[in-house]
């Protein structure tokens, strides 16, 4: 059961708002006792946040009691530093620096070097449309019911302060954004409870509605579900905007393409620190989604793999030690790409070397890679370090990958599903080995085969799982075993 509770200093500071049996006062919070069982959010609109005031301590004791709560001391404290938070705006949006430079105001101190723009956000959100996504960023950040945020100018806009600000301090047009922000973030954050079936867990599902080319399309994720749900596992689909309801869920399951700087990666971060079962895992998402990492691991555990070379923007004989090393054909890669991005093929000098510029102006280091080509590369899943399932993926045709990707259009080869057991047993212990480098969590391990000889060409944490493709053997036992996986898991943390 969850319960939202709304914390201010005094009953009357709640005056302009409907009544609600889930504000109370401080005084009354310090008295309040929850079921053991039950999760609890306090959102702390207290109207000071200063060491040892009444809204430090409603933060303070929110967290002792296991609630979780907005802002935390983390923020509070944070908020307390300026130099966390003293950060060039020169990235943002060309939209938010003109909205900026036609608000300021010149400062009594110094109006003719310094300007400044004060502004306050509303769980992330901002009366002014072009200041959304800053709003954004600082909530995700610096999560904060109410924020206030002084901008200034000096040869670039920076932010000179943020302090939290409480419901006495808005006027009127502010109290309706305000109350309107509540009620949306409120509402995204804590489900009605269900009529109907009481679930033992809660598990969310990160997805990206937009992604071009998602982990898992609309139908798996409909099947994920679907297992969950008669495993006694309540499976619910939530983007990023959701980032403040992780505590609300006993697991995690990240369905959409990952990164080290992104959004998915402080998911996962943020559900590991909250006790959750996550996959994939902080750790396989930063071993996974940088081959230069994931190419030095297997070169030195001796994991079989093409001819590797790992290739510095400064190193002026790098063009040299590929052709000597390597020859022609060979591939060039960033390290963070995915479904065959950032991928090329030279297959002369002036292509390497062109190559090579290019790359090098996305990434400090750049891979080469003996070109071995084969008319498809294995994928073999593997799930708490057994393999669960296992594709060919085909070439392409005429091209020398399973993915092609145009400006206008990406295309991919066809596929052959097919039971582990009539997989080539070297391919299958090479993909063991390899996720045994990674962790326990859900991998898919592309291999190429030649005769005898096998190839790791990379670890996914993130791998493909459709409908239709990989479950084409499987069926409904391939989220079956996944759901099951977590399941356990989520178990094993509920009787810790």
């Amino acid at each position: 059961m969850s319960r939202l509770l709304i914390v201010v200093d005094r009953a009357k500071d709640w005056a302009p708002y409907y009544p609600s049996t889930d504000v109370l006062t401080f005084d009354q919070y310090l008295q309040f006792a929850a079921p053991a069982s039950s999760r609890v959010r306090v959102i702390n609109l207290c109207q000071s946040a200063r060491y040892l005031s009444r809204g430090y301590y409603c933060s303070l004791l929110a967290e002792a009691r296991g609630h979780n709560v907005v802002p935390s001391v983390i923020t509070l404290n944070d908020l307390s530093r300026k130099g966390l938070f003293s950060l060039q705006l020169e990235q943002l949006d060309a939209s938010v620096i003109q909205w900026l430079d036609a608000a300021i105001v010149p400062t009594a101190e110094n109006s003719h070097s310094a300007k400044e723009v004060r502004i306050r956000t509303y769980f992330g959100e901002s009366s002014q449309p072009e200041l959304k996504p800053v709003a954004r960023a600082l909530f995700d950040r610096l999560p904060c019911p109410i924020l206030e945020v002084v901008f200034k100018r000096r040869k670039t806009w920076q932010i000179e302060s943020m302090k939290p600000a409480a419901p006495v301090d808005l006027q009127e047009q502010e109290q309706d954004v305000f109350a309107s922000s509540l009620d949306r973030f409120s509402g995204m954050v804590w489900r009605k409870p269900r009529a109907r079936r009481n679930y033992r867990f809660d598990l969310a599902i990160l997805v990206n509605p937009d992604e071009e080319m998602p982990p898992s399309d609309k139908e798996a994720l409909k099947r994920f579900e679907k297992a969950g749900r008669k495993l006694g596992i309540n499976v619910e689909q939530i983007t990023r905007r959701d980032y403040m309801r992780i505590p609300e869920y006993d697991g995690l399951f990240i369905r959409e393409t990952t990164a080290i700087d992104h959004h998915t990666y402080r998911f996962a971060r943020k559900a590991e620190a909250e006790g959750l079962v996550v996959i994939d895992d902080p750790v396989s998402i930063l071993r996974c989604t940088n081959k230069v990492y994931l190419a030095d691991l297997l070169k030195n555990n001796k994991v079989p793999t093409p001819k590797t070379l790992i290739l510095s923007k400064d190193q002026k004989d790098a063009v040299e030690q590929v052709i000597n090393e390597l020859g022609f054909p060979v591939v060039i890669k960033i390290p963070d790409g995915a479904f065959s991005r950032g991928v090329n093929k030279a297959e002369d000098e002036k292509s390497l070397r062109e190559g090579l510029r290019e790359l090098f102006k996305q990434s400090a280091l750049v891979l080469a890679q003996e070109y071995f080509y084969t008319d498809y590369d294995w994928r073999i899943g593997v799930l708490g370090g057994r393999a669960i399932y296992a594709c060919k993926y085909l070439m392409v045709k005429g091209h020398w990958q399973i993915y092609q990707h145009t400006e206008f259009s990406s295309n991919s080869g066809g596929f052959e599903t097919m039971p582990t057991y009539e997989v080539p047993r070297n391919v299958i212990q090479a993909a063991l080995n390899a996720t045994r480098l990674i962790g326990n969590g859900l991998y898919g391990v592309d291999i190429k085969q030649s005769g005898n000889r096998v190839a790791v060409i990379e670890v996914n944490d993130n791998p493909s799982i459709d409908a239709g493709v990989e479950d084409l053997f499987l069926g409904g036992e391939l989220y079956t075993l996944i759901m099951q996986e977590f399941l356990s898991r989520m178990e094993a943390n509920r009787r810790r």
